[in-house]
C-alpha cells in the first residue's frame, strides 16, 4: 500500500508519498508548492483557499504523473484557522489568518465575559490573541458566526472537499481554545457565555480514522481512486508523533513556529502553568502536549523575503556564524507576530547592526528562549531534562543547534526534518493496521531517518 501526507505549513506545502520497504519507512517528495498569507488593501490578512485546494490537487495529479499508487491520503496543516459554511455548504467570506489583527481587537471583549485565569482552568491553551476563540468572537461581533450553518477547521475543510464528508479531528480542535481539557469535548460554559452556536460544531474525532473515499468528481479528475484518512492534522501534533522519544521526554519542534514541551497525560491548568503562558494541545488518545509555543524561524523568513530571497537559508547561517554578536532581543514580544517590516522591527531592539549580526541574534536569541522555556517546563512538571530532541524543518539548522545545546546545558538531538509528514504517514499506518501503536512508529522513524547529535 502507498500512503500521501499532504503537510501544508504557512509558508509552504508539500505532499510525500511514503511506504515500508524492507523494514524502513521510505519518503519521498513528489510536490512542493509555496503559500502564505496576503494582506488585503483593508489590512486583513487571507489565507488563498481556493489556491490552496487546487494545490493539493495538483499534487494528487503529480502523483498519477510520476506512476504512483495511491490508496490513503491525509492532510494536517497549521491550527488555529478555519471555514464557515452556509446552508449550502459553501464558505462564507474570506478564510482569515491567524495573524490578521482582528483577534487582538476581541480579546478583551472575550476576557470581559470570561476573565482569562477561569478560560485557562477550563481549557489550559496559552494566551495567544490569534486563537481561534477571539477570532470566533469576532465574528459573533459582525454577524458572519450568524449565518454559519457548519464550523470546520481547515484540514477538516479541505477534507470535506475531497470526499463531501464533514469530520472533525481532534488535535486541531484542541487549538481553538474552546475544548475542556479534562472531558475533551467542546466546552458547553465557554460556548454559552460568549454566545457561540453549538449546533455548527462537530463532535471531535481521534487520529487514525477514517473520512471516506475520494468524491466521484474528484476521483474522475485524478484519475485514481483513494481513501482520505485523518492524521493529527496539527501539524506540530504530526511532527511530535514522529519524533523517535520516549513518553515523557522533551522535544522541540523547529519550524516557523517553535513548539517546547513534553508529552504528558493529563492537562495542566494550574495558575503557573498559566503564567509561564503553557499550552496543553491534544495528542493521539487524548493525551497532551504540554508545550510553550516560540515564534521560531518565522522572524529569519520575514527578514528572507524583505531581502527578496536573495540568501538561502544556508547562506543565512553561514552570514551568522560568521558574525556572532552579544546583542540579543525578546523574540517573544508580540510585535514579531506580523510587522510590516521584521527588519525594522529587530533593530529597533538591536540597533542598526550589520545583517550577519542580526540573523545571529535572532538565532541566539531564539536559543535562550529555549533555554528559558525548558527551565520553565522543569519547575512545572518536577523533572530534570538532559537531553532536547529538535524536529521539522529547523533540524537542519547546525548553527541554531549548537547554540540551543550551549544554552541549555544539555546535548540535542537532530531529525527527522520532514517529521510533519512523517507523522502524518505513521496515523496512517496505525489507521491501516500496518502499525500498532506510536511507540512501533517511532521505532519505525529511528531505524529509518538519521539523527544529528550536537553537544
Amino acid at each position: 500500500m502507498s500512503y500521501l501526507a499532504i503537510d501544508i505549513g504557512a509558508s509552504s506545502g508539500r505532499h510525500i508519498v511514503g511506504d515500508i520497504v524492507d523494514g524502513k519507512l521510505v519518503c519521498e517528495e513528489i510536490y512542493r508548492f509555496p503559500n502564505g498569507a496576503i494582506r488585503r488593501d483593508d489590512g486583513s490578512m487571507v489565507w488563498e483557499h481556493e489556491r490552496l485546494f487546487a494545490e493539493v490537487l495538483n499534487g494528487l495529479k503529480e502523483a498519477k504523473t510520476r506512476g504512483k499508487t495511491i490508496d490513503y491520503i491525509a492532510i494536517d496543516t497549521w491550527g488555529v484557522d478555519y471555514a464557515l459554511l452556509d446552508d449550502e455548504d459553501k464558505i462564507i467570506g474570506d478564510l482569515r489568518c491567524y495573524r490578521d489583527a482582528r483577534g487582538e481587537k476581541a480579546t478583551a471583549k472575550v476576557h470581559d465575559l470570561i476573565p482569562f485565569e477561569e478560560l485557562y482552568r477550563h481549557i489550559g491553551i496559552q494566551f495567544a490573541p490569534f486563537n481561534t476563540i477571539y477570532q470566533l468572537y469576532d465574528d459573533v461581533c459582525t454577524g458572519k458566526l450568524a449565518k454559519a450553518k457548519t464550523f470546520l477547521m481547515l484540514p477538516d475543510y479541505l477534507n470535506f472537499l475531497l470526499t463531501g464528508v464533514k469530520k472533525q479531528e481532534y488535535t486541531n480542535a484542541t487549538t481553538t481554545g474552546l475544548l475542556n481539557a479534562k472531558t475533551h469535548d467542546w466546552d458547553e460554559e465557554i460556548f454559552r457565555k460568549l454566545g457561540l452556536p453549538r449546533e455548527i460544531f462537530l463532535s471531535p474525532t481521534q487520529p487514525s480514522s477514517v473520512v471516506g473515499p475520494l468524491k466521484k468528481e474528484i476521483a474522475e479528475l485524478l484519475g485514481y481512486e483513494a481513501t482520505v484518512l485523518l492524521p493529527a492534522t496539527h501539524d506540530t501534533a504530526s511532527a511530535i508523533l514522529a519524533a523517535p522519544i520516549a513518553f515523557g521526554e522533551p522535544y522541540l519542534s523547529s519550524g516557523t513556529w517553535s513548539l517546547l514541551g513534553v508529552e504528558e497525560k493529563s492537562a495542566h491548568t494550574e495558575d503557573l502553568a498559566r503564567e509561564y503562558n503553557y499550552s496543553n494541545e491534544g495528542s493521539v488518545n487524548y493525551s497532551f502536549r504540554f508545550q510553550k509555543n516560540i515564534v521560531g524561524l518565522w522572524m529569519i523568513q520575514q527578514v528572507r523575503h524583505e531581502l527578496n530571497d536573495a540568501y538561502s537559508f544556508a547562506e543565512i547561517a553561514r552570514l551568522a556564524a560568521e558574525n556572532p554578536t552579544e546583542k540579543t532581543l525578546n523574540v517573544e514580544d508580540p510585535c514579531f507576530l506580523a510587522p510590516v517590516s521584521m527588519i525594522e522591527e529587530i533593530k529597533k531592539q538591536i540597533g542598526d547592526v550589520p545583517l550577519g549580526e542580526l540573523f545571529y541574534s535572532v538565532y541566539r536569541s531564539l536559543a535562550l528562549c529555549y533555554r528559558d522555556s525548558l527551565r520553565q517546563l522543569e519547575s512545572l512538571t518536577g523533572k530534570t531534562y538532559e537531553s532536547l530532541h529538535i524536529v521539522g524543518g529547523g533540524a537542519n539548522n547546525r548553527l541554531l543547534n549548537e547554540l540551543t545545546a550551549k544554552e541549555c546545558g544539555i546535548p540535542v538531538y537532530a531529525g527527522p526534518s520532514e517529521a510533519t509528514a512523517i507523522g502524518n504517514l505513521l496515523a496512517q499506518l496505525l489507521a491501516t493496521k500496518t502499525i500498532d501503536n506510536i511507540e512501533e512508529g517511532r521505532k519505525l522513524v529511528a531505524s529509518s531517518f538519521p539523527l544529528d547529535e550536537v553537544r
